[in-house]
């Protein structure tokens, strides 16, 4: 059931994407002056592009703290 809901959840979030990629076709400019690449030489993309690209990196990020450090945990009863 846990899996189901999970699927029904990342569905939800891509259906956000499409859609937003569907409503925002202008083209912007992204500034991100922390990376420091974009403080000079901003990326100009359709926004979709970008949302969608912000929406993936975190997407991942998200990804790799799930599932880092699972062999690193003590298991319970046992020392």
């Amino acid at each position: 059931m846990k899996a189901v809901l999970k699927t029904l959840w990342f569905l939800a979030m891509l259906f956000i994407v499409l859609y937003t990629g569907m409503n925002n076709l202008q083209v912007i400019d992204f500034n991100f002056p922390i990376a420091g690449t974009t403080a000079k030489n901003p990326i100009h993309a359709q926004a979709a592009l970008i949302f969608f690209g912000v929406f993936a990196i975190g997407m991942l990020a998200g990804m790799v703290l799930h599932t880092s450090g699972k062999g690193s945990r003590k298991s319970g009863g046992k020392d």
